[in-house]
């Protein structure tokens, strides 16, 4: 069977299940936060785990994923600092990171980014508007 511009619709489904996932890495250290996200994303991509923002930073290095999910309050490094540290380092500059946090004061959206976050979300995660999120910058 081929659509009407003679491609197998099968082997185009094939050929997107054999592209390796995207991967994502998520700095989160409460465990809810990260089972949740985890649970939401794990069928479409790979997910890597940090749970404090220094590892998150050596896991960035590490493994370059497609783009991180930061929360901003994070043991040892704050999610501040740690994007800062992945935006210096010019193996992760271009990564994009997305602040998920629970920080939702006047002007936290605006530190975020002018910590080098590139987009920015508040908990908790509204599904609908995360994956539009993820669809803008992994496509």
């Amino acid at each position: 069977m081929t659509d009407e511009v003679g491609h197998d619709p099968f082997l185009a489904a094939r050929d997107a299940r054999d592209r390796p996932m995207k991967r994502i890495l998520i700095v989160e250290d409460v465990a809810l936060n990260r089972d949740l996200l985890t649970q939401l994303l794990e069928d479409e991509y790979e997910i890597l785990i940090a749970v404090d923002g220094a590892a998150g930073v050596d896991m960035a290095i590490a493994h370059r994923p497609d783009l991180i999910l930061m929360d901003l309050s994070l043991p040892l490094v704050d999610g501040w600092e740690a994007t800062r540290r992945i935006k210096a380092d010019a193996t992760t500059a271009a990564i994009p990171v997305m602040a998920i946090t629970a920080n939702a004061m006047t002007g936290d959206e605006d530190r975020a980014r002018a910590a080098g976050c590139d987009d920015f979300m508040t908990k908790p995660v509204d599904e609908d508007l995360l994956f539009a999120k993820l669809q803008h910058w992994l496509g």
